[in-house]
């Protein structure tokens, strides 16, 4: 008698956010970034008004911020994480290595031990 392979459940912890909760994460995110953003402008601001020490380092740098911050926002604002047929590609990857075969085969299409009992 052929021993059937154990399903392997798949983790809680294998799930993927909702998405919503992924919305709002790059909603606060992009919200922090575009705060740090119009610090800097106004950092920018003020440096220039009080006529600042080192005034030629500290305006380069305020502006790089104003420039790269929302750049980079936008970037991150539209990140996901990859979809679920690129990480069920990687388990099953993965299974392969681990010579177990995955579950999605039949049982005719699944490598079978053979076990000779005759000496």
């Amino acid at each position: 008698m052929v021993k059937r392979q154990a399903y392997q459940p798949i983790l809680i912890t294998d799930a993927s956010r909702s998405q919503s909760d992924q919305l709002t994460s790059r909603q606060r995110r992009y919200v922090l970034m575009m705060g740090i953003r119009v610090a800097c402008i106004v950092a920018g601001a003020i440096l220039v008004g009080v006529n600042a020490p080192l005034l030629w380092l500290w305006l380069p740098l305020c502006a790089l911020g104003m420039v790269l911050i929302p750049w980079l926002a936008v970037l991150l604002a539209n990140d996901r994480p990859p979809k679920e047929e690129h990480r069920l590609a990687n388990r099953f990857h993965r299974r392969q290595l681990d010579d177990t075969p995955p579950m999605s085969l039949t049982a005719e299409e699944r490598p079978h031990k053979i076990i000779d009992v005759e000496p």
